[in-house]
C-alpha cells in the first residue's frame, strides 16, 4: 500500500514515537523506520558506508559530487537541460581530452616503433630488449572490444528473434536522435548500459533483468531514451579515443601498482615504479577532470532524452529505481541462497519460474515513505550511480522541475507484452542460472 509522510502529526498507538521528537515514526516491517519530521535514523547504515578504494576513484567521486551541484545549479537557472545545446559537452575541456588522449596512445605507438626498431637495427642483445617494448605497446594497445567477449555466456537477442523489441529500440532511439544497436544483451544486473565495439563501432545494449523486470512500461522508455541520449549528445567518454586511453591509462596502473613489500627487490621494484606510477596517475587524473564536468552534463541531458521519451513522471520514478537498486540486488542474492538450500518461500514448483514475478512484487511493495528516504539518504551522502554520474537526487530534482514533458512514445499493454515475450527463453535461463548457482 502505498503511504503519504505527513510530517508534523503526533504520535499514535500504532506507531512508535521518535525519540528526538515525539512524531510518529513512518516505514517499519520489512523497511528502516525513521522520523520524517526531524530525520532521526534517516540513514542508519551511514557509517557503514564503504569509501571507494584508490585515492583516484575518492577524487573522483568527490568531482563527481561538486560537478553534479554546480551544473544542477547551472541548469536550474536556465530552464533545465533541455535549454542547453545538445553539443554543450564539446568545449575546450573536450578538445584538451581528446589531445591527451591522443598522446597516451602516441606512447604506445612511440614504444612499438621503439621496440621494432632495436629489433630490426640493434646488434647482440638489444634486439631481444626490443621485445620488452613491444610487449608493453601490445599490452596497451587500444581495444574495439567484440560482441562475443561483450556476450561471454549471456543471452543476445538479434533482429530476427526480437522484431517487436527491436522495432521499439529503434523508435526511442529515433526519437532523441541516433541509432539503434546491432543486439542486445541480456544478463541479472540491477542495470542497463549501450556500449560500443569492433572497429565499426557498433553498438550493444544490454539489459539487466533486475532492473527491466521492476520497470513499469514508461519507465522502461525512459531507461532506454535515457541509454540512447549519451550517443544523441556526444558524451566525451563515449568516444573512442577517449575511452579507449582511459582503458590504457587503467593497464599502466595495473601494470606499475606498487607490490606488497616481502623482499628487498620487492622494494627496488617499488621504488623504480614510484616516478612513472606518479606520472600516470597525474595523467589519469587531468584526463578525468577535463572529462567529467562534460560527463556530467551528459547525463542531466541524458535525463533529459529520457523525459522525453518516456515522460519527465517515468523519468523521475525511474530515478527512484536506481535508488533501490541495493535492496533489489538483496532480493536476488536472498532468492538465491533460498534456492540452493531449499529454504524459505514457496518452492512448491521450480522457483526459477517465478522469480522475476517475485522480484516485481518486492518493488512494487516499496512504500512512497521508503522512496523519501532513500531520496533523503542519497542528498546526504551524495548518491551516484558511479563516480561519471552526478547525484541521483539532484537528477531526480531536475527531472521535475519546470514544464514536465508528456510522453513521445507511449508503451501500451498490448506492445509491452509483446516485448516481454522476446525476453521469455532468455529471463528462464537466467533465473536458472542465477538460483543454481
Amino acid at each position: 500500500m502505498t503511504e503519504t509522510i505527513d510530517a508534523g502529526r503526533p504520535a499514535d498507538a500504532d506507531r512508535p514515537a521518535c525519540r528526538d521528537c515525539g512524531a510518529a515514526l513512518v516505514g517499519g516491517g520489512l523497511h528502516v523506520a525513521w522520523c520524517a519530521d526531524c530525520g532521526w535514523n534517516t540513514d542508519p547504515g551511514a557509517d557503514a558506508e564503504e569509501e571507494p578504494r584508490g585515492r583516484i576513484e575518492r577524487v573522483r567521486r568527490r568531482l563527481a559530487r561538486r560537478y553534479g551541484e554546480q551544473l544542477f545549479a547551472d541548469l536550474t537557472a536556465t530552464g533545465g537541460a533541455g535549454g542547453h545545446s545538445a553539443r554543450s559537452g564539446r568545449g575546450r575541456s573536450a578538445r584538451l581530452a581528446g589531445c591527451l588522449a591522443l598522446a597516451v596512445h602516441g606512447l604506445t605507438v612511440a614504444l612499438l616503433a621503439a621496440g621494432l626498431a632495436m629489433v630490426v637495427a640493434g646488434r647482440g642483445l638489444v634486439p631481444l630488449l626490443g621485445a620488452v617494448p613491444i610487449l608493453l605497446a601490445v599490452v596497451l594497445r587500444p581495444r574495439f572490444g567484440s560482441l562475443r567477449k561483450a556476450t561471454a555466456d549471456r543471452p543476445v537477442l538479434r533482429r530476427p528473434d526480437a522484431p517487436e523489441l527491436f522495432g521499439l529500440l529503434d523508435e526511442v532511439a529515433a526519437t532523441v536522435g541516433t541509432t539503434g544497436v546491432e543486439a542486445v544483451v541480456v544478463d541479472t544486473d540491477v542495470n542497463a548500459s549501450v556500449r560500443t565495439y569492433g572497429v565499426r563501432q557498433r553498438r550493444v545494449l544490454t539489459v539487466g533483468l533486475g532492473l527491466w523486470e521492476v520497470l513499469a512500461p514508461q519507465e522502461r522508455i525512459a531507461l532506454l531514451g535515457h541509454e540512447f541520449g549519451h550517443y544523441a549528445h556526444g558524451d566525451t567518454r563515449h568516444g573512442l579515443v577517449v575511452s579507449t586511453a582511459f582503458q590504457s591509462l587503467d593497464t599502466w596502473s595495473y601494470t606499475l601498482a606498487p607490490q606488497e613489500s616481502a623482499s628487498l627487490l620487492d622494494d627496488l621494484m617499488n621504488l623504480a615504479t614510484a616516478l612513472p606510477r606518479a606520472a600516470v596517475d597525474g595523467v589519469a587524473g587531468l584526463l578525468d577532470h577535463l572529462t567529467l564536468r562534460g560527463s556530467q552534463r551528459a547525463e542531466y541531458l541524458a535525463d533529459e532524452a529520457a523525459a522525453r521519451a518516456g515522460g519527465s513522471e517515468a523519468a523521475a520514478t525511474l530515478m527512484d529505481r536506481l535508488l533501490c537498486a541495493g535492496t533489489l540486488d538483496g532480493v536476488l542474492r536472498r532468492e538465491a541462497v533460498a534456492a540452493r538450500t531449499r529454504r524459505g518461500g514457496d518452492r512448491s514448483g521450480d522457483p526459477a519460474e517465478g522469480l522475476w514475478r517475485r522480484l516485481a512484487a518486492q518493488a512494487a511493495a516499496v512504500p512512497a515513505t521508503e522512496y523519501e528516504r532513500l531520496r533523503r539518504v542519497a542528498e546526504l551522502r551524495g548518491h551516484s550511480v558511479d563516480s561519471t554520474h552526478p547525484p541521483t537526487h539532484l537528477r531526480r530534482r531536475l527531472l521535475t522541475a519546470g514544464t514536465p514533458h508528456e510522453p513521445r512514445i507511449v508503451l501500451d499493454p498490448e506492445r509491452a507484452a509483446r516485448v516481454d515475450a522476446e525476453f521469455a527463453a532468455a529471463r528462464r535461463t537466467l533465473a536458472r542460472r542465477l538460483l543454481n548457482g
